[in-house]
């Protein structure tokens, strides 16, 4: 394994992360999207990104803590249920769900939503955030679709608690720290089944790219205005929603 093989893994991981760290969402459909165009199996994609995710959340979630971009409360409301959704998305979508139905809904749905922000992030007029009522049904689904599609944490959470108001900064931090507890759960059955064999060179340069990245993420949450985080959630949940539709119907 060569400096060669694994800088076009580590730049993927880099720029996933970031687009993650600084947004609230992404690292699992960028990643994947981009490992699947190099010429890695979709199965060993999917294994990787889990992985890797183990690990950055849990330094993008250090960095934002770090950073003061946290709010604690709202982290124990979001994480908890989160954690039992992705139980439970892990072991029931077999007997309750029909992913190939249920998955195009969603995305329809977060693409609107992704339209809506997009329009009040153009629109911004210093609104007034308030504390976000629905929180805990947002962390069951979140964690439930994470688990059962391979991804969703951060598009529905972050999405939906910023159609409620609350603050662009401290909804991606506290989003991105709470994906940790999310992914360790859902996480620990998948390692505990396939082991380390899909620890490979993808494996690994997702893993330094990410880990490279996520203080950044969290710089940027800092320093950038709500409204131009709002317009950039937007756009990529627009267009990574929009995406999942295609491949879903093409």
């Amino acid at each position: 394994m060569s400096l060669a093989d694994l800088l076009p893994f580590i730049l993927i991981g880099f720029a996933a992360q970031l687009v993650d760290g600084a947004l609230g969402m992404a690292f699992g459909v960028i990643s994947t999207t981009l490992l699947v165009s190099t010429g890695v199996p979709p199965a060993a994609a999917s294994a990787s990104v889990h992985i890797v995710e183990s690990f950055t959340t849990g330094i993008s979630g250090i960095s934002h803590a770090i950073m003061r971009n946290v709010n604690w409360r709202l982290l124990a409301r979001l994480a908890i249920p989160g954690m039992i959704g992705g139980i439970c998305g892990a072991y029931l979508l077999a007997d309750v769900l029909d992913e190939d139905i249920a998955r195009p809904l969603v995305l329809a749905y977060l693409a609107l939503i992704g339209l809506y922000l997009l329009w009040r992030g153009i629109n911004h007029r210093r609104a007034r955030e308030r504390e976000p009522r629905v929180v805990e049904p947002l962390g069951l689904a979140g964690g439930f679709l994470d688990a059962a599609g391979g991804g969703g944490w951060g598009p529905v959470v972050t999405s939906n608690l910023l159609v409620q108001g609350s603050s662009p900064r401290k909804t991606i931090g506290t989003v991105n720290t709470a994906e940790f507890f999310v992914t360790v759960t859902i996480s620990a059955t998948f390692i505990t089944t396939l082991g380390w064999e899909d620890f490979t060179t993808a494996t690994l340069g997702l893993l330094i790219g990410g880990i490279a990245a996520a203080p950044f993420g969290a710089i940027l949450v800092r320093r950038l205005s709500p409204r131009i985080l709002m317009v950039m959630v937007g756009i990529v949940l627009t267009l990574t929603s929009a995406y999942g539709i295609w491949r879903a119907f093409g």
